[in-house]
């Protein structure tokens, strides 16, 4: 019994085709009342991040990851080696309906590459620019 997998991969700038329903505020850098940049990236039952790109000035980042897939389990780690300065924080492992935080401090500009390791080979990737 042979099985076929297919993927449809992101453009690059729009974060692919857009979710069936987006969480509000999903895309959209703010910065809290304590001073800390926050963005929301959702995933989904796809192979793509929405948004696929977001810019943070230097300084500490909360970032939450919602999951509104009904089935897919997700992740978003920071691609170890692939940006100017190593991001330990993560979300290691986000079920179906979950969603987690994180904060992290960045200081030095550049693009820091995320990805999905459980569907990296699916190319679920994105990038976080850190502006000079």
């Amino acid at each position: 019994m042979a099985v076929l997998l297919t993927a449809c991969g992101s453009d690059g700038g729009s974060g692919g085709a857009p979710a069936a329903t987006t969480a509000p505020g999903v895309g959209e850098v703010t910065t809290a009342e304590d001073g800390v940049q926050e963005i929301t990236v959702q995933t989904q039952d796809d192979y793509v991040f929405t948004p696929d790109r977001f810019t943070v000035d230097p300084g500490p980042v909360r970032l939450t990851v919602i999951n509104v897939a009904e089935e897919m389990t997700h992740n978003l780690e920071f691609s170890e080696g692939e940006g100017p300065e190593e991001i330990g924080e993560g979300v290691s492992f986000l079920a179906p309906g979950e969603q987690k935080t994180v904060e992290f401090e960045v200081t030095v500009p550049g693009d820091h590459r995320f990805e999905c390791t459980f569907h990296l080979q699916l190319g679920q990737v994105g990038t976080m620019t850190v502006r000079g």
